[in-house]
């Protein structure tokens, strides 16, 4: 029963912490969020275009090479 009191107790302490130290926080402005969630998005994009090419282009080595050896 005392266990029981002392896991709310820290709940509680632990979600008043939380909330100062949310109130701390200083949030950006949503058109600074935009442009970063631009930037994100248009670099996924670039990297992902250079995985696409060297899976592509390393794909076509391995089987230029297996009909190489195979045959």
């Amino acid at each position: 029963m005392a266990e029981e009191k002392k896991v709310k107790k820290d709940r509680g302490r632990w979600f008043r912490e939380m909330r100062s130290e949310l109130k701390k926080v200083v949030w950006p402005a949503p058109k600074k969020v935009a442009k970063n969630t631009g930037t994100v998005v248009l670099y996924s994009i670039i990297f992902g275009g250079c995985i696409w090419i060297f899976d592509a282009v390393a794909g076509l080595f391995i089987k230029t090479l297996l009909s190489l050896f195979a045959a």
